[in-house]
């Protein structure tokens, strides 16, 4: 129960962090904010997916592409800090 009230939270967390990025992009056209809304929108939906698995059977090989939409995620956070510094 508590694990899936946190991923919950998480989960919106996330996705409202990803809603104020987008709202940043709009506001200033930096491309930076829509790369890091995407990144934050990938990491809610990689932490909704692990809590909708629990309790499933052959979750081990599941979780993997998870953990790997979410080193995908702090992937395109790095990409687009460095594309951000190459520009200016």
């Amino acid at each position: 129960m508590t694990t899936s009230f946190v991923s919950g939270l998480l989960v919106a967390g996330y996705a409202v962090v990803g809603l104020f990025f987008l709202r940043f992009w709009r506001e200033s056209g930096d491309r930076l904010f829509a790369w890091f809304a995407l990144a934050f929108w990938m990491l809610a939906a990689q932490r909704a997916g692990l809590a909708m698995l629990v309790g499933h059977e052959g979750v081990e090989t599941a979780e993997t592409w998870f953990y790997g939409l979410r080193a995908l995620a702090y992937l395109l956070i790095i990409w687009a800090i460095l594309d951000k510094n190459r520009r200016a």
